[in-house]
């Protein structure tokens, strides 16, 4: 168990499903579908001609070597960025307007100048939510993000793993049916890699879908359940985690997982 430095508990043990005081998620917005989608950047080719399907359930791992195109590939499914070619759509729809049911993390989340829990309110207050209904929000996502000793805290003012329990606290917050997280976990010690594994495990036992990027295979292998691989901005494999590390299919899925492709 993880501890703050005043030696107070910061990671709470991850409750079962049944222990989810929120009802149940219905994936509304899925399947999320990728076709022949590729992106540009001037003359360069940066992602090329992505098809893949996301489906509710399992936990999605987006896998690749630094520079595969993942973070890329995650701001296209969450709509911050237009493809050069093809399409994405949401539940066999083209998406004209993003799905507001979804959202995304980033690998350095911006923080408020406010407390942890304005932090978590404010995006609670603009969807218009009632003062009860929103402390009990508040209270929940902080017992169950591990925050409660750091809930009146300047969350300007916490170690960057704590702001980034705090950035998916707050995102959960709005009971979103697909959360993206791009690299929770990068550049972090192990307690605070461990504590953000605790949070996301909760935040996918409640009924959310997370398709999340790393190039961390440990940690892939710990959370996923299905394995999206990407190299040079081509997808190589989509399969299950047990399968892709099993047995993976392509050569440079092998390589990665033997630790000799870098790029």
């Amino acid at each position: 168990m993880s501890t703050s430095s005043s030696g107070q508990n910061i990671l709470k043990p991850v409750p079962a499903p049944g222990d989810f005081r929120g009802p149940r998620v219905v994936p509304g917005i899925l399947p999320l579908e990728v076709r022949r989608v590729s992106l540009d950047l001037g003359s360069r080719r940066l992602l090329d001609d992505l098809n893949f399907t996301v489906k509710s359930g399992p936990f999605t791992i987006i896998l690749g070597p630094n520079g595969a195109g993942k973070s890329l590939t995650l701001r296209l499914c969450h709509g911050l960025l237009k493809p050069t070619a093809g399409e994405v759509l949401w539940r066999g729809i083209a998406a004209r307007e993003v799905p507001k049911n979804q959202t995304m993390v980033f690998q350095r989340p911006m923080m408020l100048r406010r407390s942890v829990i304005g932090n978590i309110e404010y995006g609670l207050r603009l969807q218009g939510m009632g003062r009860r209904q929103r402390r009990e929000r508040i209270a929940e996502v902080l017992k169950l993000a591990g925050l409660e000793s750091l809930a009146n805290r300047a969350a300007r003012s916490l170690s960057f793993g704590e702001q980034q329990r705090v950035a998916i606290a707050r995102a959960w917050a709005l009971r979103p049916q697909v959360l993206f997280l791009d690299e929770p976990a990068a550049n972090l010690d192990p307690s605070a890699t461990r504590a953000i594994e605790g949070v996301l495990r909760a935040v996918h036992s409640s009924g959310t879908k997370i398709v999340m990027s790393t190039h961390d295979l440990p940690q892939a292998k710990r959370l996923a359940d299905e394995v999206i691989f990407l190299h040079r901005g081509r997808l190589l494999e989509q399969t299950s985690a047990d399968a892709f590390f099993d047995s993976p299919a392509t050569s440079e899925a092998r390589a990665f997982i033997e630790g000799e492709l870098l790029w």
